[in-house]
């Protein structure tokens, strides 16, 4: 039949959802009722939107995000952490992305930094931008087995592209002169070019120590605190013990 061929075809184009809602549409009395261009229009859209869903779904699972039910809407801007409510709506609109600017997020542990950077990150995903997560201990560490193996250059690429890096825990640890190059390296490529979230318990000043050799610190903080919006959240008590997790 006619009907199969159409079906096993759209099948054979990855059409799959444009094929399942055409099957419905041959049984439904009240399709026969539409115009043909009406009828192709339905089946394009559900098609489009299977699409767009499917895309979202995969840019989240790339963005290994730590706060998956992270949300810009859930935050909690109880008095006492500070928090500009104008400030987070502005920046969830990701202007701040097109423009290549980052984001500093300062606060002491259990202060919901990471929270906050997901949920801004999860805002970025919903404009279908690639984002990517990663505590920087992690990525240190990332990086000097791919230096080992011979596979720096890849990974390291890796966190080059995304629209919007987001680096939790910067700087928890003092660097070597060979992790200094390497955030080095990534904060010269991702210079007004694309975004990056930074997550730090220290004050910018704090970071100089942290990098070590001054002239890497001066050029890795050059890059990156004259372009970025600071967040700086004021909270006496961790946010995990206030209310649990949940609670960001």
């Amino acid at each position: 039949m006619l009907t199969d061929t159409t079906v096993n075809k759209l099948n054979e184009m990855k059409l799959t959802t444009m094929s399942r809602v055409f099957k419905e549409q041959l049984t439904d009395p009240n399709i026969s009722k539409l115009s043909f261009e009406d009828r192709f229009g339905l089946l394009v859209d559900q098609e489009w939107a299977s699409r767009k869903i499917n895309h979202l779904k995969r840019l989240i699972k790339r963005a290994k995000f730590a706060e998956y039910d992270a949300c810009t809407e859930n935050i909690k801007y109880h008095s006492e952490r500070n928090l500009d409510a104008a400030q987070i709506t502005r920046l969830a609109t990701c202007e701040y992305i097109n423009e290549h600017h980052n984001i500093l997020l300062l606060g002491a542990t259990g202060s919901g930094k990471t929270y906050i950077a997901c949920a801004l990150g999860m805002a970025a995903v919903r404009r279908f931008l690639e984002v990517r997560y990663v505590r920087l201990p992690e990525l240190l560490t990332e990086l000097a087995v791919a230096r080992g193996n011979g596979t720096y250059r890849k990974v390291i690429q890796q966190y080059k592209k995304p629209a919007l890096l987001i680096l939790d825990e910067w700087l928890l640890y003092p660097l070597t002169e060979t992790e200094a190059r390497d955030l080095l390296e990534i904060a010269e490529a991702r210079y007004k070019k694309a975004s990056t979230i930074f997550c730090s318990q220290f004050d910018v000043p704090g970071w100089r120590e942290k990098i070590g050799d001054p002239i890497l610190a001066d050029a890795v903080c050059d890059r990156i605190v004259h372009d970025s919006y600071s967040i700086i959240i004021d909270c006496k008590e961790s946010m995990r013990k206030r209310k649990g997790i949940t609670e960001q």
